[in-house]
């Protein structure tokens, strides 16, 4: 039976889930194919209906893998992909557009993100982008890898507070962003979306976890995603490329963490106390 997902707002007011599907180094190995298709497809099954993906990713083979797992069920499917900064001109956004409109065999994406600023004037980018949105080729726009600095700049253009979120790297070794970026998002209903929130997996194996682990007889990779899903306005992205990943991926929803939790894991990964950068990988 699909699962009934916590959710938070973008500031159109749509509702999305808290938790959902990375694929992030999918498509580069046609031989791990079925299994990436068919783990996103039991998330699907599951309920986690948002998908999010890349043209960077092999080139474009993650968007085909996500086509794949999505055929039949693109209604159900929240779908969010990235138009490159060397493609974020107002022609190479409608270009790079289409290129992932076919690739992912659909008439349109739900939110789609500049992956992170380059040289394009960012008002060019903005414009192209609520270009597409007039045309019915994206529903919502949003950045990745901005800090609060850029995030400022952008939402003084014109159309810039139409930005919808930030992906951002956040885990428990990446707390960063905690300090500035984290409630100047807050303050504006801007959720940030966290991917490698298990840090590609080396929080899996991170002793530090252990003693929350083993109260909820849980994985740290469990925990490590709970943490994220608990904190106010952020969406987790885990990639899960086998089905028993996805259910893994799945069971952090039930973990309720205590304050006890919270303040041994804060003890364990201390929370910045000065800004710092914006870390990415």
């Amino acid at each position: 039976m699909p699962l009934t997902i916590r959710n938070t707002k973008l500031p159109s007011g749509e509702a999305v889930q808290v938790l959902g599907q990375g694929t992030w180094k999918m498509g580069e190995d046609i031989s791990r194919r079925a299994d990436e298709v068919n783990a996103l497809k039991l998330g699907l099954d599951l309920g986690i209906t948002l998908i999010d993906t890349a043209e960077m990713y092999a080139s474009g083979g993650a968007e085909e893998v996500v086509a794949e797992a999505i055929a039949g069920r693109r209604d159900e499917t929240f779908l969010v992909s990235k138009v490159l900064p060397s493609n974020a001109s107002r022609a190479g956004v409608q270009r790079a557009c289409e290129n992932s409109l076919k690739r992912l065999r659909t008439d349109r994406i739900d939110l789609y993100l500049l992956h992170w600023s380059g040289s394009v004037p960012l008002k060019e980018t903005v414009a192209a982008f609520e270009t597409l949105k007039k045309a019915g080729k994206i529903r919502h726009w949003g950045v990745s890898n901005f800090d609060s600095d850029e995030m400022e700049e952008l939402i003084g253009l014109s159309d810039g507070g139409n930005v919808q979120t930030n992906q951002v790297l956040y885990n428990l070794v990446r707390r960063g962003l905690e300090f500035d970026l984290a409630p100047w998002s807050r303050q504006r209903g801007i959720p940030l979306m966290a991917y490698s929130p298990v840090e590609q997996g080396a929080l899996a194996r991170n002793a530090r976890l252990d003693a929350v682990a083993a109260r909820h007889a849980a994985t740290p990779a469990q925990i490590a995603l709970a943490w994220v899903m608990h904190q106010e306005g952020i969406i987790a992205i885990p990639k899960a490329s086998s089905q028993q990943h996805v259910r893994q991926n799945v069971a952090a929803l039930n973990i309720k963490l205590t304050p006890q939790d919270i303040a041994d894991l804060d003890r364990a990964f201390p929370p910045p106390t000065r800004k710092r950068g914006l870390e990415m990988i």
